[in-house]
């Protein structure tokens, strides 16, 4: 046997004993969550990472930003990231796929799969990678709301995950993160002296949109959908029940307020435009 055979033999042998081990232990059931967890924390160092290199090329201004400005800069690259995952992926999920659909049998709130399950993990990565980067730099990536929000996401995301129940209301809420990118954008060119430019503006009413949508009108879906499967809602176990009645109010309020906050700073720039 010539060496090139022997090189080929090999080279096919370390590839099947690869893919045993991918099988086997990353993307077996029993291991996919914890795979997906460290997943989202690598996303979000090489999100985080390759924000600054981007930055620091294309950006002449993000030299000059201070130590903690650069830290919100990247983390809003990191947090865009994520956000442009989990929401493709969970409109997928929810309105594409067949995995809650009401014409499949049995109960939609006990309905997961290896896919589903590996998102919420990719999305637990984020928040706790997120919510580390909060409490060190705290409050200058956001005040005990956004510590309050994290805590609510994390709580809801793992017992969803791991449990497997009530995961379709999950995916709802976390559609909610469609409005992420243009928060970032919107803070993005302010801090870049462009808050007197149209982009500022057309982003603006576009986030006013999309906030509407996702986090007001979506929410109201939700509750809606909860009191025409009331009856598969109450199989769940009374953790379940509270988390998919608690989580959403409180995100909602919250939700309001912001949108209260959004509604005056939109009125506002309209007004000095005018």
């Amino acid at each position: 046997m010539d060496l090139s055979t022997t090189s080929v033999l090999a080279a096919k042998a370390y590839k099947y004993k690869a893919e045993s081990l991918v099988k086997e232990y990353i993307l077996a059931d029993s291991y996919v969550s914890y795979t997906a967890v460290l997943g989202g924390i690598l996303m979000c160092k090489m999100a985080y990472d390759i924000t600054s290199l981007i930055s620091s090329l294309y950006y002449k201004g993000y030299g000059s930003l201070t130590k903690i400005q650069k830290l919100e800069w990247n983390n809003r690259g990191m947090s865009t990231v994520h956000a442009v995952f989990i929401t493709v992926t969970s409109v997928y999920l929810v309105f594409f796929s067949n995995i809650f659909s009401d014409q499949l049998d049995g109960p939609v709130t006990f309905r997961s799969s290896n896919l589903s399950n590996f998102t919420l993990g990719v999305s637990v990565g984020y928040f706790i990678t997120d919510l580390a980067m909060i409490l060190w730099a705290y409050p200058s990536l956001g005040g005990m709301e956004y510590v309050l929000h994290h805590m609510l996401s994390l709580i809801s995301i793992v017992y969803a995950m791991y449990s497997g129940e009530g995961q379709l209301y999950t995916y709802m809420v976390l559609i909610s993160e469609t409005t992420t990118p243009g928060i970032n954008l919107r803070w993005f060119l302010d801090t870049a002296g462009l808050k007197k430019s149209k982009a500022y503006l057309v982003n603006g009413v576009a986030m006013f949109v999309a906030w509407l949508v996702a986090r007001i009108i979506l929410f109201v879906y939700l509750f809606y959908h909860i009191y025409f499967h009331y009856d598969q809602v109450k199989q769940m176990h009374t953790f379940s029940c509270i988390l998919i009645f608690a989580v959403p109010t409180i995100l909602l309020f919250m939700n309001t307020m912001w949108f209260a906050k959004i509604l005056r700073g939109l009125k506002k720039t309209l007004a000095k435009r005018q």
